[in-house]
């Protein structure tokens, strides 16, 4: 960070009393450091071009909590910049954040995203709620316009199981740090038309685990097969979409070998399959039903 911060010794500043809000610690001490400070508005009137973007996120509520994957492509213009960057993270013990996006930004405000939701419950010794967590990520994307003004565009999905009410609950947000609760599923990123139009078909109420995973990820090679911009499973190099769950255990992330089972049965079906999996009809609502 600073010199405020790294110089041998704590500062002042660092050992003075203040509120929970880690981001309100740093806005009076390096501002520059939070999104949408100097470093971004020294940038000038328009953001360099072909910096990497971070492309499809999905999300849905299943049976135990909630779920949340991510391709690992990310573009530089119209090539691959990365092809195994990871775009979801566990925020807390009961929540998860995808970005897609200036992937150099977006992971600034996840790890600034955690820090906050870290200081707040080491100074009150609790943890925010599901709502004041997307109501405090909606600050932190709504300190970015200067920088989303000029192109440096940064947009999560905040995702987690609500304690209170024993269910897992979804949050997306616009570039000024609008912030909406979406219901059993949604997508952000250049896929998400066809990442949610897939969901739309597979989502059931109550899914099981496998059931959800496998829908994530049927919807992730959906958006990779209409949008250059997301990459789909890489069997060769072993490089599989992020899943991670958030329920009454908390975080749990699979790993890569689960992953790529997943994965694996995914391709298989498309190999019979290219258009994927079919929805069934309703029977005897039709003009003759």
């Amino acid at each position: 960070m600073g010199s405020d911060f790294f110089g041998g010794q704590f500062s002042a500043a660092c050992m003075s009393a203040g509120t929970s809000s880690f981001a309100d610690f740093l806005s009076s001490v390096a501002p520059e450091l939070l999104p949408g400070g100097g470093a971004q508005a020294a940038a000038g009137p328009a953001a360099p071009r072909d910096l990497p973007h971070a492309t499809t996120i999905v999300a849905l509520a299943f049976d135990e909590g909630v779920m949340m994957a991510g391709d690992r492509r990310s573009t530089a213009g119209s090539m691959i910049a990365q092809r195994d960057i990871e775009k979801v993270f566990r925020s807390d013990e009961f929540s998860c954040l995808g970005i897609a996006g200036v992937a150099g930004i977006g992971l600034e405000l996840v790890r600034l995203f955690q820090l906050e939701l870290e200081h707040y419950e080491k100074l009150e010794g609790r943890t925010l709620s599901l709502e004041g967590k997307a109501n405090r990520l909606a600050a932190f994307v709504r300190g970015n316009l200067s920088g989303a003004m000029q192109g440096l565009v940064v947009v999560p999905l905040f995702a987690g199981f609500d304690e209170d009410s024993g269910r897992g609950r979804i949050f997306s947000y616009d570039v000024a740090g609008g912030r909406y609760e979406e219901h059993k599923f949604h997508s952000i990123g250049s896929g998400s038309v066809f990442a949610k139009s897939s969901l739309k078909k597979l989502y059931r109420d109550d899914m099981p685990v496998r059931d959800a995973v496998l829908a994530c990820m049927h919807a992730l090679y959906d958006a990779a097969d209409d949008d250059s911009a997301t990459g789909g499973p890489d069997m060769t190099r072993r490089i599989y979409p992020v899943v991670a769950m958030v329920g009454a255990d908390g975080f749990q992330r699979l790993s890569d070998a689960e992953a790529g089972e997943y994965a694996g049965a995914v391709v298989d079906e498309r190999m019979r399959a290219p258009g994927g999996p079919v929805a069934p009809l309703l029977t005897g609502g039709g003009p003759n039903g």
